[in-house]
């Protein structure tokens, strides 16, 4: 499986044009609201907010040649960091028996973070520079075994798809919402409720952005419009530095097969009642704010087979 980098452009407007319109919602309504069920077993004493795991390269662990920078010392925790500087621009591979993503990595020396979202495993890792045209010759390569510490933790910390620090505002907007929170179920409503009712889809945007564009979280909610990665991303942000696993998913949704960006959550406790979301306990449950943000109720996810996984991060 080949990972060709496309985000949510001109193609996805028209499937949210079609949406929108056929549901004219009043923008009110966009705020959908949940009905928390009591969870059994929930801590009486409320929802912990947890210290912020964040992912980083170990410059002293890293090994490389040349400019190349490879920390494999936190593959346990589900992530690589790497970094590199060229004049031509890089790619960075992650292969795994027949599974193959392809990334675009800054050149500048600035550093990567990709997630080991296909478990354990033997992984190889390349350093791609590109030598002409579509042509890439290898800088450096790497191969590891990875145990994960959990099956949670490539989608527990930031990376360079869910990017945040302890200092980004969202973060700092996630921690302001949980405070009081009794149960995880109550601080997903929570920020489910508060991205609904403060980002809009950007129509011009989708329509305009370019090849290689990557998500900003906080600059989603400083415009407070977004396009579905951006929505993905910062409601992956928002979640995982409070220790609640968020994947953030690229793929296709039915009927019209277009590409689009969505969210994979899991909790552990006894689930969501309401009349337009189900979250389902010990499982990941799909969370498309993209639409719920824009009119669509919980029958449009309906029981997911609409959509098509292709690229998990």
């Amino acid at each position: 499986m080949q990972f060709k980098r496309i985000i949510c452009a001109a193609v996805s407007a028209v499937l949210y044009v079609g949406c929108l319109s056929s549901f004219a919602y009043p923008r009110d309504a966009a705020a959908l609201t949940l009905a928390a069920a009591s969870a059994a077993g929930a801590d009486s004493s409320g929802f912990s907010i947890p210290e912020i795991k964040l992912a980083a390269l170990n410059a002293s662990a890293a090994e490389g040649k040349g400019s190349v920078k490879l920390d494999l010392s936190s593959v346990g925790k589900g992530y690589v960091a790497v970094s590199a500087t060229s004049s031509h621009r890089l790619k960075f591979q992650v292969i795994v028996g027949d599974v193959t993503y392809n990334y675009d990595m800054p050149s500048d020396g600035q550093t990567a973070i990709f997630p080991l979202q296909s478990g354990n495993g033997t992984y190889k890792f390349r350093v791609m520079e590109n030598v002409s045209a579509s042509r890439y010759a290898e800088m450096y390569s790497s191969s590891c075994s990875v145990s994960l510490e959990s099956e949670f933790s490539p989608f527990l910390v930031n990376s360079s798809y869910v990017p945040y620090s302890a200092d980004s505002n969202c973060v700092k907007k996630s921690r302001e919402l949980a405070e009081g929170c009794k149960t995880t179920v109550d601080v997903i409503k929570k920020i489910y409720d508060y991205i609904c009712s403060t980002v809009t889809y950007d129509y011009d945007k989708a329509m305009t952005v370019k090849s290689g564009y990557m998500s900003d979280p906080d600059a989603t909610m400083s415009s407070g419009k977004g396009i579905c990665f951006d929505y993905s991303a910062l409601a992956a942000s928002m979640l995982r530095n409070l220790g609640i696993p968020v994947k953030m998913i690229f793929g296709y949704v039915a009927p019209d097969n277009v590409y689009h960006a969505w969210n994979m959550i899991y909790t552990t406790e006894q689930g969501w009642i309401s009349a337009d979301l189900a979250v389902k306990p010990k499982a990941w449950t799909r969370f498309d704010l993209t639409f719920s943000a824009n009119g669509a109720d919980g029958s449009f996810i309906g029981n997911g087979s609409n959509y098509a996984d292709v690229y998990v991060y």
